[in-house]
């Protein structure tokens, strides 16, 4: 089969739709306690620690120099969209506000930014032929599910009805076939910005799991223990997943 942009469009939007997968759980759960707010904001800890693991994994690999640059430029850039979203009083995100707003802003932020260089990896990987495309990009979309999971631990416990929080994970992944096409059309330029994209996401994540969503853990009321356990299993699970998903 011929690779043309729209071959493109379908695979980086099936990518893009199957984020919202990540909210399906929550269908099937009305409400929460403390201690369940508590795991949830650990598991998504978890899973984002996983997903910036993975992240430097791979840009180490293309380039360990930009990716230590893009790192250094996430954390800074995180930092900033902090202070500047704290010093606005008047947050509001559909059912959340405030502190919860600030929080759920904070992590929709990041992974729209990681979109960015996940569809510039479709492109770039369709550039390398169709079989090496299908398969990032089938290894993308799996790995797409539990992202879509941390936004919804983090919005659905505090109020977001769960079809919205599956429209806002798409949402945070619409970069991804804004990006594959022009990757794809100009390989050689993008290629190299890869690695700092994936560093620069990875830095805005690991930020987000200590200075956010570790300390709203401990405020539920779960031991250190069991947020300990939370955070291990979230990143030991979505490693698992996604070695499963290379391995067949």
């Amino acid at each position: 089969m011929e690779i043309s942009i729209w071959t493109i469009l379908l695979a980086s939007g099936l990518t893009a739709v199957v984020t919202g997968l990540g909210a399906f759980p929550f269908l099937f759960v009305k409400s929460f306690s403390r201690w369940w707010l508590s795991i949830f904001q650990a598991a998504a800890a978890g899973l984002m620690l996983g997903a910036s693991h993975n992240l430097v994994q791979e840009g180490v690999h293309l380039d360990p120099y930009r990716t230590f640059a893009g790192l250094l430029l996430g954390l800074a850039l995180i930092v900033l969209a902090n202070h500047f979203i704290n010093r606005r009083a008047d947050i509001d995100l559909g059912e959340l506000d405030g502190g919860d707003a600030r929080k759920a802003l904070l992590v929709l932020g990041i992974m729209t930014a990681h979109s960015f260089a996940e569809g510039i990896g479709v492109g770039v990987s369709f550039g390398g032929g169709e079989k090496l495309g299908l398969f990032i990009t089938a290894a993308i979309a799996i790995h797409n599910i539990p992202e879509g999971l941390a936004i919804s631990l983090v919005m659905v416990p505090k109020g977001t009805k769960p079809w919205k929080a599956a429209l806002w994970s798409i949402f945070t992944s619409l970069p991804q076939p804004l990006m594959a096409v022009p990757a794809f059309l100009f390989v050689v330029i993008f290629q190299p910005w890869l690695p700092m994209g994936l560093g620069l996401a990875a830095g805005a994540m690991i930020w987000m799991v200590f200075a956010e969503l570790i300390p709203d853990a401990y405020e539920g009321g779960a031991s250190g223990a069991e947020i300990g356990i939370a955070v291990t299993l979230a990143f030991a699970a979505l490693l698992a997943f996604q070695e499963f998903v290379l391995v067949f």
